[in-house]
């Protein structure tokens, strides 16, 4: 399968995610086109530009562009590869956040396949558009084949401070892989809090699902903690095989966001 196509089916399988998180967080895909809200000198393909300088639209309003300006990968130096030389997009998603107390503008950027790496290449954007608008930070969170914002999108972990919930992924035809990173925002900078992995699986004689859910815990604290349910759901299939099914369980796993 052509990675675009492989791409393309992964992204309609992870839908009920998108659009949950799209209804409950206001995480939303906006034409890259049309202008910001309230606003009618900047566009979204203004703010995309300060990650691709020469994005610009095709004849069938495909945006395309070369490579995008250099950053680092959210885990850090040693981590992630090379982005594509060449990236296309018809949109991108776009999230209205908490950080120190200000009002932040973020958007995810999914530029494709990395060339020296089984990941692909994803880009966090994190902007000022009070006035003027400016790039604070842009990472590369693509920690697998395909990154999108996760259900809720974000956590608040205080009255001026949220954190952000994206997802990579990939399936072959029995699986499904995903990684949920949990990012925190200091000084106007992204910074890696905890990476949450999970597994679903359908095989002969069962299907199971791996289900997260987020919770903030106010415990006096400048941030509240952050709680992780993962949630193992297992269905028997009805077919007579050697497949022994796993017991159903629940892990749970506390944050500190100091």
């Amino acid at each position: 399968m052509k990675p675009t196509l492989l791409r393309f089916v992964l992204a309609l399988m992870l839908l009920p995610f998108l659009w949950t998180a799209a209804g409950a967080q206001a995480v939303g895909f906006p034409e890259l086109g049309s202008t910001l809200p309230g606003r009618k000198d900047v566009t979204y393909l203004d703010l995309a530009r300060m990650v691709i300088p020469d994005l610009a639209a095709d004849k069938d309003g495909f945006y395309k562009g070369g490579l995008p300006i250099e950053m680092r990968h959210i885990e850090g130096p040693d981590s992630g590869g090379s982005p594509p030389e060449t990236s296309g997009f018809s949109n991108a998603a776009a999230l209205a956040i908490k950080a120190g107390g200000k009002d932040r503008l973020t958007m995810l950027f999914d530029l494709g396949d990395s060339p020296d790496s089984a990941e692909g290449y994803a880009v966090l954007a994190l902007y000022d558009i009070a006035v003027k608008p400016k790039l604070l930070d842009a990472v590369n969170v693509a920690l697998d084949r395909g990154t999108y914002f996760r259900e809720p999108g974000k956590l608040s972990v205080s009255a001026n401070d949220d954190v952000l919930i994206t997802m990579s992924a990939h399936f072959n035809s029995s699986q499904n892989y995903v990684i949920t990173p949990l990012i925190m925002i200091r000084d106007d900078k992204f910074e890696l809090i905890d990476m949450i992995y999970t597994f679903d699986e359908n095989l002969c004689a069962y299907s199971r699902k791996q289900d997260v859910a987020f919770q903030a815990i106010a415990d006096g604290q400048p941030y509240a903690a952050i709680r992780v349910t993962v949630t193992n759901a297992t269905a028997l299939n009805g077919e007579s095989c050697d497949d022994a099914p796993p017991r159903v369980s629940c892990d749970f796993r506390h944050l500190s966001v100091g």
